[in-house]
């Protein structure tokens, strides 16, 4: 019988003398963390996108906590609600957010671009960019191979005939799809800009037409229209100073291949009509019945 207590027993104590130790070790190193760094981890949402400037939610919320000139309105993907709640937390006056969404400045469709080569391998953007580029002609445009989706947290993105597409309403701005590009053709910009030029493509405009329908030839025209010194074009391609556009659409009217465009404003919420007074029926008024003999 004893040959098999002793060994339970040695391992029990065994045991009971590495808890101990663990436990006097785990108390004695202990890092101590900031109840208030805990407080605004909480809000934070935990995509660990990185849009705020840091390496993800632990190290902003470290970051408020140890500084308070940090801004509070750095989650993008918060929102409003993240804001008021380290606001409140640290006791400072919340900071509206501008709200933000991914643009993917590209409009090669499979059927407005040539393709050049018929790729067989890893269906991974990153990797078919090590292939020569990627296998359509024009090397700067989307490759389509889903890279974007694969980390958007929020069903934002998705592929449709060969070209990423984003989802305005679904869309928080957090920037990874952006960061996983490797054609860097994903902006983050905010949703009150409209106007956008759907193409990277910094080739001469006889090179453009020759692998695309709708390339930006850098004609010029958009530039010469606009009235607000919004939108010029540098190495072969039109770019848009966001800052400076006020979403006119004078710039897409005027662009011969039509790779400018213009966003419809977003559809007002339509008011609830504000219920009249009810009115009193004769059975429900109990002066009518004199009223009537009257």
């Amino acid at each position: 019988m004893l040959e098999f207590i002793i060994p339970v027993a040695v391992v029990v104590a065994v045991g009971f003398v590495c808890a101990v130790l663990l436990t006097f070790i785990g108390n004695k190193f202990a890092v101590p963390v900031d109840e208030t760094q805990i407080l605004i981890r909480d809000c934070l949402p935990g995509a660990n996108c990185g849009a705020c400037g840091f390496a993800g939610c632990d190290d902003y919320a470290a970051a408020l906590a140890a500084d308070r000139s940090i801004a509070a309105n750095k989650c993008i993907p918060g929102g409003e609600a993240t804001i008021k709640g380290i606001s409140a937390i640290l006791g400072v006056d919340a900071e509206g957010s501008v709200p933000m969404t991914a643009r993917v400045l590209c409009s090669g469709l499979c059927d407005l671009t040539k393709p050049e080569m018929d790729y067989q391998g890893l269906k991974s953007c990153a990797a078919v960019k090590q292939f020569f580029g990627g296998p359509g002609s024009c090397k700067y445009g989307c490759i389509g191979m889903g890279d974007c989706v694969a980390v958007c947290q929020y069903d934002a993105i998705e592929i449709c005939k060969g070209l990423a597409k984003v989802d305005k309403d679904s869309c928080v701005g957090c920037g990874m799809c952006a960061n996983a590009c490797p054609q860097n053709i994903i902006e983050i910009v905010p949703k009150a800009s409209r106007v956008s030029v759907a193409c990277s493509s910094k080739d001469a405009g006889k090179a453009v037409r020759a692998v695309c329908e709708v390339g930006c030839i850098g004609c010029k025209l958009c530039e010469k229209e606009c009235k607000f010194d919004a939108i010029h074009v540098v190495d072969n391609l039109a770019v848009i100073d966001a800052e400076k556009c006020k979403n006119c659409g004078l710039c897409a009217k005027v662009c011969p291949r039509k790779v400018i465009y213009v966003e419809p404003r977003p559809a007002k919420k339509p008011v609830p009509k504000a219920d009249g007074p009810r009115e009193v029926t004769r059975l429900e008024d109990p002066e009518g019945p004199k009223r009537a003999q009257a």
